[in-house]
């Protein structure tokens, strides 16, 4: 295979570059300065932009690294001249070229409508202008949170000034906080041919698999939470299950079985909300006359989601995760299972529900679960936390609410 890379003299591309050369990948480095590329990267051809034209005939998609990143300061015409613009020049090179696939590297923080950088903002107008743009070639987003290498790079740089002893503990700590990806998942991601996602969009990161760090730390807040329930608001509890109890017959605790971690089904815990005999099926597809009153108010005070602090301490769930579905609802643990969602423990909360996304529409539901995956950290976490605890998290909805 034979790629087109822009950028690889930068932080990243260094780090990159070699790992793609020891998997047998053909290289045309692009640059404004060929000769310093052919200084770093001796066995691989370089070239000016301009040239890519001509020189690219064959390469079977580009690579677009090059960038003005957000530990540069600049004014919002300066990021977008070199965010948008020279990825504008450069993917019509690629189309003169006849190269099939334009990847174009942004970043997460694109993906966050809230941040409003320059940076974060020319990443966004890049996307915009590269597809409306594409003539002839694909475009394709690679969306990566801060990269880890041999060296740390950007916001992660301080690290370097830690003893070598130490750096990694510190890594796994502050990797903890926020997703990462390394140079080596990355290269494992283009030797395996960049495969595009939905949409010719892709979140790439080490989703905090084995980070110790992260799942310590998110689990003891799961227990704090789960035992804070019981010992402080235990009359809580006791109140609602009698309420329930008073207005309608049947138990006060409505048992489920649900999609937990890696498939495995278990009992869900929650506070019954219907009236006994009410089909059991999704919430969606349950009208609101089968609420009883007291339910309305249990639902809407997410009460009714109390009794899963048993689930948390049995292992079963999470407090932040992907909200569990039901068994027979096979199309989407199909699609859960096509986006590796089940390796992760289900959560009494999520980032689908907090953005109102129920379990009626299950393919964006699989998708913007398999987002939280790859974003989830410490710092993303407990702000979805924050939000379930001001009124977020109300995605699981009857008709008719």
């Amino acid at each position: 295979m034979r790629i087109a890379v822009t950028g690889a003299s930068g932080n990243v591309g260094q780090g990159l570059v070699p790992l793609l050369e020891e998997g047998g990948m053909d290289l045309l480095l692009i640059g404004r300065d060929p000769g310093l590329l052919g200084s770093l990267f001796q066995k691989q051809d370089a070239c000016l932009p301009e040239e890519l034209g001509t020189r690219g005939q064959g390469c079977h998609f580009v690579l677009h690294l090059a960038a003005m990143n957000d530990d540069k300061a600049g004014t919002q015409e300066e990021f977008d001249a070199v965010n948008r613009d020279h990825a504008l020049a450069v993917m019509s090179q690629a189309a003169t070229a006849g190269i099939p696939r334009f990847v174009y590297v942004s970043s997460v923080h694109a993906l966050d409508a809230g941040n409003h950088s320059a940076y974060a903002e020319s990443k966004r107008r890049s996307e915009t202008a590269l597809r409306a743009a594409a003539a002839g070639i694909s475009v394709e987003v690679l969306y990566l949170p801060a990269v880890q290498g041999k060296r740390f790079t950007g916001r992660l740089a301080p690290l370097n000034r830690i003893p070598r002893g130490f750096r990694g503990i510190a890594f796994r700590v502050l990797s903890a906080l926020r997703p990462t990806v390394s140079t080596e998942r990355l290269a494992a991601y283009l030797l395996a041919g960049a495969p595009s996602g939905e949409d010719d969009r892709r979140i790439l990161s080490d989703r905090q698999q084995g980070n110790a760090v992260y799942s310590t730390m998110m689990r003891l807040v799961d227990y704090a939470f789960a035992l804070s329930v019981l010992f402080a608001l235990w009359w809580v509890l006791l109140a609602a299950w009698l309420a329930v109890k008073w207005e309608s017959p049947g138990p006060g605790v409505f048992k489920q079985p649900r999609v937990g971690r890696h498939g495995h089904i278990f009992t869900c815990f929650k506070f019954r909300t219907m009236q006994l005999g009410t089909v059991q099926a999704g919430t969606h597809e349950v009208t609101a006359s089968s609420v009883t009153r007291v339910g309305a108010i249990l639902r809407r005070t997410k009460i009714d989601e109390l009794p899963q602090v048993w689930n948390i301490l049995r292992g079963e769930m999470a407090l932040i995760g992907p909200r569990p579905c039901w068994p027979v609802q096979t199309e989407r643990v199909a699609e859960r299972t096509r986006r590796n969602v089940l390796d992760v423990l289900p959560g009494i909360s999520g980032l689908a529900q907090v953005e109102g996304i129920d379990l009626s529409d299950p393919v964006r539901l699989a998708r913007r679960d398999a987002d939280y995956i790859a974003l989830r950290g410490i710092l993303p976490d407990l702000n979805l936390i924050l939000k379930t605890a001001r009124g977020g998290g109300q995605g699981d909805r009857v008709q008719g609410e």
